[in-house]
């Protein structure tokens, strides 16, 4: 079965039709061909704190601690697991002398590889290998036509089409959207499909509760074969710590699932600075380190060697209205120093995105995701979650938005590739050819070049403004609106081998069966 769930689906990459469309994705890929399943960093990160200030970050996080700790609660199995481990359970409260979470971590690979059904879309997360996947978790969508509005199933399919269509991303994501129109209890087998069926790339599961993330993992042994699923990774679970310094027994209970598993794990603080942390970035910082190396280690403790992403939620706060704010340069730069403290612990990061507090994909909504986005490029992230859609400070995903920001994402994809220096680039006999005081615009080596020259944005406009006047005078929101409904309209999904479909929908047809619908 596991042969035939990747075989039948090598070549389920939908190309989009036209020949502009083609001629765009070789230019953005500079020739080497569309669809990368992730893009190999060609540019260095950037460090901006010295070692003896990364120490002292560091020596504050186990402070922390040691002295404060951490609470795990309604969930025995992890106090048992810190208690075999030497850490100092008193009650839910955890304390961790200084170095014990580091030399757990010494288990956790510094790389690994994230399976997709069809393996010439499989990712590598960690090292240079940078991976862009869509937003996640928020309970509304928007779009010009419709505005705001609860998300449904058939939003949550349209973004996982989105995505598939797109060259720019690499990963399907997770909870795209909150499809509410399901019953909570079982919209998770729905969404776990919906991205098998719609996308022929790795993806993520449920967190909502253990039995959830249980039947995840199931429905990947169906698709990829049981023995395969023992051996490698097929599946990422996202989990946030319940900041400040607290572990919910959901969420560990779902990580242990998990990572007993040999499935993947994302350690997620999410702090809000003012409210769920400290309003200085040095002392989030601190908090972050703290929280997610022990949900690491948590991981480790229930097997040594289970694939974790080393998370990062910084975010900010309006102090005068309380509202939260995303996209601001705090936090920005604080996931630049959380980078270097991933690098020394050895981990996979996940940091940043393309973050906004806009309630319309506007000026402010690419600003502040510029921002942000660019934070997670220079701090070496590697699994960049919330690569797409973000809008509304997460409260809504919207179509357009998505558009915008792939199309961020694709040239992001050049802008990583760095400067290659050979023959062809440097362009002697260019110079050669067209002397002093002519043009380039003609010559053999701009013909020779011009298909793969330069990146060629799907959503922005450099027509002469009368041009641009006389065909509609449109901004990139509507120019995005109508490229997302074409790409639905010719979306066809990748083929999936027929038995593990019927497989996969008998088991989600049994799980419906057993269980009364329930709505909280």
């Amino acid at each position: 079965m596991e042969a035939a769930a990747t075989q039948a689906t090598t070549d389920g990459t939908r190309r989009e039709r036209g020949g502009r469309s083609a001629r765009r994705e070789q230019r953005a890929h500079g020739g080497q061909g569309p669809g990368r399943p992730y893009i190999t960093r060609n540019i260095p990160t950037y460090d901006i704190l010295s070692d003896e200030n990364l120490a002292r970050i560091e020596a504050t996080a186990d402070r922390i601690l040691a002295e404060i700790g951490i609470e795990f609660r309604d969930d025995p199995a992890a106090l048992d697991h810190w208690r075999r481990a030497g850490a100092r359970v008193d009650g839910v409260r955890v304390t961790f002398e200084p170095g014990l979470l580091r030399e757990l971590l010494k288990t956790a690979p510094s790389s690994f590889t994230q399976h997709a059904r069809n393996p010439d879309k499989t990712v590598r997360i960690g090292g240079d290998a940078v991976v862009f996947a869509p937003s996640y978790g928020s309970p509304f969508v928007m779009d010009l036509d419709q505005g705001r509005r609860y998300g449904t199933i058939e939003d949550f399919r349209n973004f996982i089409k989105l995505g598939q269509a797109s060259p720019w991303l690499h990963h399907s994501g997770g909870t795209i959207c909150e499809p509410v129109d399901l019953p909570v209890n079982k919209r998770h087998l729905n969404m776990v499909y919906s991205h098998i069926r719609y996308s022929d790339r790795p993806f993520m599961g449920s967190v909502t509760a253990e039995e959830r993330a249980e039947d995840s993992i199931a429905m990947c042994r169906l698709l990829f074969g049981a023995p395969f699923v023992e051996d490698n990774c097929v599946i990422l679970g996202n989990l946030n710590v319940n900041s400040p310094l607290v572990w919910d027994g959901t969420m560990t209970r779902v990580l242990r699932a998990y990572a007993r598993a040999n499935q993947g794990t994302v350690i997620v603080p999410f702090i809000l600075g003012g409210a769920m942390g400290p309003v200085t970035n040095a002392g989030a910082i601190a908090q972050s380190l703290a929280e997610t190396m022990a949900g690491c280690a948590l991981a480790q403790l229930e097997r040594p060697g289970a694939p974790v992403i080393f998370g990062n939620f910084l975010s900010s706060m309006s102090l005068r209205s309380g509202s939260p704010t995303f996209g601001t340069p705090e936090p920005a730069i604080g996931s630049m120093v959380v980078g270097q403290l991933a690098r020394r612990l050895g981990l996979p990061l996940r940091c940043s995105g393309n973050f906004t507090t806009s309630k319309l994909p506007d000026a402010q909504a690419m600003t502040e995701s510029t921002m942000s986005m660019l934070a997670a490029i220079y701090c070496g992230a590697n699994f960049i979650l919330h690569s797409a859609g973000f809008l509304d400070g997460l409260l809504s995903m919207s179509y357009e938005k998505f558009v915008m920001d792939t199309d961020l994402c694709g040239a992001l994809h050049r802008y990583l590739d760095g400067v290659v220096i050979d023959d062809n680039q440097l362009a002697l006999d260019a110079f050669r050819e067209v002397g002093p005081g002519s043009h380039f615009f003609g010559c053999q080596h701009t013909m020779a070049n011009y298909q793969t020259a330069f990146w060629d944005s799907e959503t922005a406009d450099n027509d002469p403004f009368e041009k641009w006047e006389a065909a509609g005078a449109d901004d990139t929101a509507t120019r995005a609106n109508r490229l997302w409904k074409t790409r639905l309209a010719e979306f066809e999904a990748p083929p999936l081998d027929a038995g593990v479909d019927e497989a996969l929908r008998d088991f989600i047809a049994r799980k419906d069966a057993a269980m009364e619908d329930a709505w909280y």
